[in-house]
């Protein structure tokens, strides 16, 4: 019986000796050596349980329990030395290094379309409810299809409504409008019927305002084939302008002049922010511009390759930039490209 109370004060005196050192320990390297010296092969813990095959088989059982509970309590004080040890390695870290690599990273903001996107891809779409496809044709253009093929010929004084952006080559210049398309589209595809819009950017000489820019985006609506009606131009437009600013959206035509169309008209929509009544925004009227159309001139057919006789069309010419301005009650239309993160966030 001695000798047991001997060994089980021994194992006793084992384990407060090691907790007494780990309390003193406070670096990772210094932790290692405690769990060598005292949970390790050669530690006094180990060595009862090597020691016990030369012990008397009464005392075995005992002995065996005994340092098996002062390995776990010295292991389980060794898992709590270690949690500590990284919780102020942690707050050291988080104290004198700049930027901490275990911490979860910022998470990034999610980008969004631009305004004049978001509304190209809407008009895109109310299109293509009604059967049209998309075509693109070049922003660099030549004279004769920007001009000449659309019923304006050299030295015509409607070549002047456009500020025009010319090359240093002879004969190209910037695209003033989406309509030079109209030519190409015809010409790719006569003489079979068309139901295409183009969009595309423009670029003219004019001063900047509120409401003009140097340069802007357009989108051309262009139908070709037999017995095309004035009425289906009517029909189609307003159908568009209800879609894209809501049913209750007045919309008017009112006679204009382009020379590549003709008859030519006007659309507009009932001013957003006086609701007719007048204002500085639509020049006491009432009414909004948001673009113009007409039926194809016969000679704009005839250069596309169709037959005015037996062929006819209309077209719709409307700037992106005007159009989202009045969709979202924007009061200047030069923050579509000064890149401000604080308008654009809006969106």
């Amino acid at each position: 019986m001695a000798d047991k109370a001997a060994e089980l004060a021994k194992l006793e005196q084992i384990q407060a000796e090691a907790l007494k050192v780990l309390a003193d320990v406070a670096e990772e390297d210094a932790l290692e050596a405690w769990r060598v010296a005292f949970l390790g092969r050669s530690s006094p813990v180990m060595a009862v349980f090597s020691s016990m095959k030369t012990m008397d088989q009464a005392l075995r059982p005992v002995m065996g329990q005994a340092a098996n509970k002062v390995r776990q309590a010295l292991e389980a004080a060794l898992a709590e030395k270690q949690d500590i040890l990284k919780d102020e390695a942690l707050v050291k870290a988080l104290q004198t290094e700049q930027l901490d690599v275990t911490m979860p990273g910022r998470p990034v903001e999610r980008g969004r379309l631009h305004p004049l996107t978001q509304v190209l891809r809407q008009i895109t779409r109310i299109f293509g409810d009604m059967g049209f496809q998309v075509y693109r044709s070049p922003e660099v253009e030549t004279d004769d299809y920007n001009f000449t093929y659309l019923n304006m010929p050299p030295y015509h004084p409607a070549r002047d409504m456009w500020d025009t952006f010319y090359t240093k080559t002879d004969g190209v210049l910037l695209r003033t409008h989406t309509s030079p398309g109209q030519i190409r589209v015809m010409r790719e595809r006569s003489p079979e019927p068309i139901r295409v819009i183009l969009p595309g950017a423009t670029m003219r000489y004019e001063q900047l305002s509120a409401r003009s820019e140097i340069e802007f985006a357009q989108v051309e609506v262009l139908v070709v084939g037999e017995k095309v009606t004035f009425a289906e131009l009517k029909g189609t437009l307003e159908d568009f302008a209800r879609r894209l600013f809501g049913e209750e959206a007045r919309t008017r035509l009112r006679p204009s002049h382009f020379p590549f169309t003709e008859p030519s008209a006007e659309m507009d929509v009932g001013c957003f922010v006086c609701g007719g009544k007048g204002c500085p925004v639509c020049k006491e009227t009432g009414w909004l511009e948001i673009l113009g159309c007409g039926m194809v001139h016969p000679v704009v057919l005839e250069y596309g390759g169709y037959d005015p006789a037996k062929y006819s069309g209309f077209a719709a010419g409307m700037g992106i930039d005007r159009s989202t301005l009045m969709r979202y009650r924007i009061d200047d239309i030069r923050h579509f490209r000064n890149n401000d993160i604080r308008f654009l966030r809006q969106f």
